[in-house]
């Protein structure tokens, strides 16, 4: 652990990424075993208390479903892996090859993945891939079901789908549910070998390249591997996959609130911006526990499931929660809000994120259909890709970014203290201006990004 792993690499534990407020490191539990990449209460509560000890107290659940750990030094990254260790939990190491959070619980399910996800990984280290490719090169192979991965972006994507012929998987790479380019419809054995095939192709471009970068020749070739599904049935098949509705399927849900399973429920809260001090993930672990749940999961979308626990314990566990400041409906309107650390924990940042993030959901714009992305410096950690609207911090205050990622300049500025009265303003002129059927991201957009500065820098 002497030495940090450059920005741009997954910061796991043997290997912490510096930032603005020291070390971070990211826990993987294991897929596929027992507890399907969960935790029991008490092993979260024993983490935490690591965390509380080694770290700045501050603990988080990406978008991908990993949990972060924040502010350690060398000294403590290497006292919290240990004590990680010593607590036998199985972390994920290689390349990423994830399932949804519900995966083999889920009646809902298409199909249980997390054989063919199995298959994948230890084809991918019988290869000799997993020192080849680079850091964020992933795999995602989704059962469908309550929770599927559809916003979660990977290089090579297998999504069962029902056909003429029984379950089979869509192939396809480069993106999430919607942006991913299709390749082809195939069973289990050929799904897997065009997968490994399709990471053979990148790690040959070298440790920065992804599947974005192979060639269209190389596309087709992967396309062309021998499927079970009549050809003729591939294209319709594969057309419903990209539009998000293969039969039987599933559309994205967050992963907030209630999911039956076959005996009890799952409960899914979530962590407002991703993150929570640690002891009020001890508090609520502690309250899962004497509630009887057995297992909590890491959920894509910022989010913890309980599981295990009797049908009249979700109500309590919901109160405790809210309590705590948790999120509970996938209504509230910090769901709609990314914001990093910001200042003062992260010495990178330029403005207060999180108060300004608080302050935008208490003046109501929730009513807006897209993310807004609050940054406090141009690093951009909490959503990197484009966003309708960014507020980004910097020499000028909070500048405001329109349908570009938190790297663009700025089309107007405002004091962070005052930026969530800039935005109340904007999102009153997007309400106002937006024709019958019209969503709210196409109408920022028609307005343009001048008026929409106009706005927001506007007395």
């Amino acid at each position: 652990m002497n030495a940090f792993s450059r920005r741009g690499a997954c910061p796991a534990l043997s290997a912490p990424m510096q930032t603005g407020d020291g070390l971070l490191v990211r826990l993987n539990p294991v897929a596929g075993g027992p507890s399907s990449g969960g935790l029991s209460p008490k092993l979260l509560i024993e983490v935490a208390e690591s965390a509380l000890r080694h770290g700045n107290g501050i603990m988080e659940v990406t978008a991908r479903g990993s949990l972060q750990i924040r502010g350690l030094t060398t000294e403590s990254a290497a006292l919290l892996a240990a004590e990680v260790d010593a607590l036998g939990i199985a972390v994920r190491t290689g390349v990423p090859v994830e399932t949804g959070p519900l995966a083999g619980v889920d009646p809902k399910e298409i199909a249980d993945p997390r054989r063919l996800a199995e298959r994948i990984r230890v084809a991918i280290e019988d290869a000799g891939l997993a020192t080849r490719l680079g850091p964020k090169v992933a795999v995602i192979v989704d059962g469908g079901g309550q929770l599927a991965m559809d916003a979660v972006t990977a290089d090579v994507r297998l999504v069962a789908t029902r056909t003429d012929v029984g379950i089979q998987w869509c192939v396809s790479v480069a993106g999430d549910r919607q942006t991913a380019r299709p390749l082809t419809v195939a069973s289990e054995d050929p799904a897997r070998d065009i997968a490994v095939a399709a990471l053979r192709m990148v790690a040959e471009k070298g440790r920065e390249a992804h599947a974005r970068d192979l060639s269209d020749r190389q596309l087709v070739s992967l396309a062309g591997w021998q499927s079970f599904t009549p050809p003729s049935a591939v294209p319709d098949i594969l057309a419903g996959e990209m539009a998000g509705t293969p039969e039987g399927g599933a559309t994205e849900r967050l992963p907030i609130g209630l999911f039956p399973l076959s005996r009890f429920h799952a409960l899914g809260i979530g962590l407002p911006y991703g993150s929570m001090p640690a002891d009020k993930i001890i508090g609520l672990a502690k309250s899962a526990l004497a509630l009887s749940t057995t297992e909590i999961r890491l959920a894509p979308g910022r989010a913890l499931l309980f599981l295990g626990q009797p049908a009249d314990a979700n109500q309590s566990l919901q109160d405790v929660a809210a309590a705590l400041g948790f999120i509970i409906s996938p209504t509230d309107p910090r769901t709609r809000i990314a914001a990093c650390p910001g200042t003062p924990a992260c010495a990178s940042g330029r403005i207060a994120t999180r108060d300004i993030a608080e302050a935008i959901a208490a003046e109501g714009v929730d009513s807006l259909d897209f993310t807004l992305h609050v940054s406090g410096c141009a690093k951009g950690c909490a959503h990197p890709g484009p966003a309708a609207l960014t507020l980004v911090g910097g020499e000028n205050g909070a500048g405001l970014v329109v349908n570009a990622t938190a790297k663009a300049l700025p089309a107007g500025y405002r004091p962070g203290y005052d930026a969530a009265r800039g935005i109340s303003r904007v999102a009153a002129v997007i309400r106002s201006a937006r024709s019958q059927g019209e969503t709210d991201a196409a109408c920022l957009t028609r307005l343009g990004a001048a008026a929409i500065a106009e706005m927001y820098q506007q007395e």
